[in-house]
């Protein structure tokens, strides 16, 4: 297996939207994720086997010395492999480059092996207000 990471990757808007129903479990959506990280992201990275989006995470900020990583996805049939923890890695390069000073993430519990072992996050305390 052969998977090329890419900083500010190129996609298409379905393919990501194919990868997050597929890593999130959900129906199809039709989102305008080209736009959104454009707008709103330092930056993302794109993962891909043999052209196949296989792997995304979006790297959101302040505009100064925070990011914050949004929407990790690895296609379930590489799970396991090696991805995500690149994905991160790469993400966290690009927030390095852009002078950033923290990466950010929050995640469901049973992600905590994943972010604190694998990807060298620490735990911090943090706060949350449901506003839906």
């Amino acid at each position: 297996m052969t998977v090329a990471y890419e900083w500010r990757g190129g996609f298409g808007d379905g393919e990501v939207d194919a990868l997050h129903a597929e890593a999130f479990g959900h129906d199809l959506t039709s989102g305008d994720w080209h736009a959104r990280v454009h707008r709103h992201s330092l930056g993302w990275v794109c993962a891909r086997e043999a052209g196949r989006l296989v792997g995304f995470v979006n790297v959101a900020w302040d505009g100064g010395v925070h990011a914050f990583v949004l929407d990790t996805m690895v296609a379930p049939d590489l799970r396991g492999a090696g991805v995500g923890t690149r994905l991160l890695a790469t993400a966290a390069q690009g927030a390095r480059a852009a002078e950033c000073e923290w990466l950010h993430v929050d995640f469901e519990e049973h992600l905590r092996p994943f972010y604190f072992g694998a990807c060298g996050f620490r735990p911090t305390d943090a706060g949350l207000v449901a506003l839906r």
